[in-house]
């Protein structure tokens, strides 16, 4: 048992507690997520262009909100941010349950992605409060790996409840919602800097001075990293809304055989998140990003091509390798180049690349999928990946991550 113990001790409590709440919230989260398309596309009799945009309507309010959101977190901390967003997403859960009309649904989509929008760049920011550098990307792991029993478990219980009544999703999210809400306002403390907060006072000690601005011009590097990665996550967003219509031309039950996928790709990234992660601390960021999205980019042609579950399978495999790689460095990177008062406000610029991917991806999605078909729209998106890839590994290699040359020590015997 010292084992155990040892990893428990590894981390401060309040990275278990988020750990945790990620967790429950994720299998809640996923339960629904992967459905929700298909649950309107059924409703709206088939129109696509509809559906698209009501789902887009929740990451679409979330692009402003969440920029607000950063600032806010680095002026007044992170725990009142985070409360606040569990306290908006409990409310529209419960009104998503019993509203029948679909203009009530998009209204409370807005109102969920303005709520869900405050607590990503609070929640990352506060790991890079009180997580050393050298463990982030391994933090970072570990949420990634409670996030992903979400997705393991999410989608086998949401066929489930899709074919019994989502009315019971909606309930049970709301239900998980409340608890984390509790278990953060009584477990975790505040962990904005207390030379931040310093800064915010006036000579006084008591009102509170205006954030600093961030020019574009002062932040090249995060906005440069941010939209390298925007098909990456671009790829996340076909995924949930496209690859379902797409696996209809092949499969009988495509909603068993998605669900599959999700499952198998949340398991593995459970099982090896946090190993990969400690692995490809020993290599250069660079390479371990390239390799991250070129196997990504090996997934997009896989989806679009595979016609059996053995292919498709194999597909997810290669894509969880080159998530595991990816994702932690990236964040890693935005925690090692955000200024100490400006955290929240990097994480939420590096946020939008999920925004802007969920807002717009589904609208692209549609239009490349009727145009082109599944197989060679993914095929673009792979392409997509590649230049990323290329671009990614060029901009690490020349930024303030690529690795400083060792001083060559003085020949003190030819003096």
């Amino acid at each position: 048992m010292n084992w155990i113990q040892n990893i428990y001790r590894r981390y401060d409590t309040t990275i278990w507690v988020r750990a945790m709440g990620s967790m429950l919230t994720t299998v809640s989260t996923f339960m629904l997520r992967p459905f929700l398309a298909l649950y309107l596309y059924d409703k709206l009799e088939g129109d696509l262009l509809i559906t698209t945009l009501i789902v887009a309507l929740q990451p679409g309010s979330s692009i402003i909100a969440a920029l607000y959101a950063g600032g806010l977190s680095d002026r007044y901390g992170r725990k009142p941010l985070m409360l606040f967003s569990l306290l908006i997403t409990f409310f529209t859960l419960i009104g998503f349950a019993f509203v029948e009309s679909l203009t009530a649904f998009a209204i409370l989509s807005i109102i969920n992605g303005i709520g869900s929008s405050l607590f990503g760049p609070a929640a990352s920011a506060q790991i890079a409060d009180i997580v050393p550098e050298n463990r982030r990307a391994e933090v970072f792991a570990l949420m990634h790996t409670c996030f992903n029993v979400g997705v393991a478990l999410g989608p086998l219980i949401g066929v489930l409840m899709y074919n019994m009544n989502p009315s019971f999703v909606f309930l049970f999210s709301a239900a998980v919602t409340a608890v984390y809400a509790l278990v953060i306002l009584t477990k975790i403390p505040e962990t904005l800097p207390e030379e931040v907060r310093n800064k915010m006072k006036s000579t006084t000690g008591q009102k509170k001075q205006p954030l600093p601005k961030m020019r574009f011009r002062d932040h090249k590097l995060l906005w440069w990293l941010t939209l390298g990665i925007l098909p990456f996550t671009f790829m996340y967003s076909q995924v949930e809304i496209i690859l379902p219509q797409h696996l209809k031309t092949n499969f009988t039950n495509y909603v068993e055989t998605f669900a599959l996928l999700m499952t198998v790709n949340g398991i593995l990234v459970m099982c090896f998140q946090i190993l990969t992660a400690r692995i490809a601390e020993k290599y250069s960021m660079q390479r371990v990003v390239l390799i991250g999205l070129l196997l990504c980019a090996v997934t997009a042609f896989g989806y679009g091509w595979s016609n059996t579950l053995l292919l498709l399978l194999l597909s997810e495999f290669i894509f969880t390798i080159g998530e595991m790689l990816f994702m932690p460095q990236a964040q890693k990177a935005v925690s090692i180049l955000a200024p100490v008062e400006l955290r929240a406000r990097y994480f939420a610029v590096y946020g939008l690349n999920w925004n802007l991917t969920r807002t717009f991806g589904p609208f692209l999605g549609a239009y490349g999928f009727g145009h082109f078909g599944g197989s060679y729209w993914f095929s673009i998106i792979a392409l997509l990946l590649i230049a990323a890839a290329i671009f990614m590994h060029r901009l690490i290699s020349r930024s303030i991550f690529a690795p400083k040359p060792t001083p060559v020590a003085s020949d003190t015997h030819a003096l």
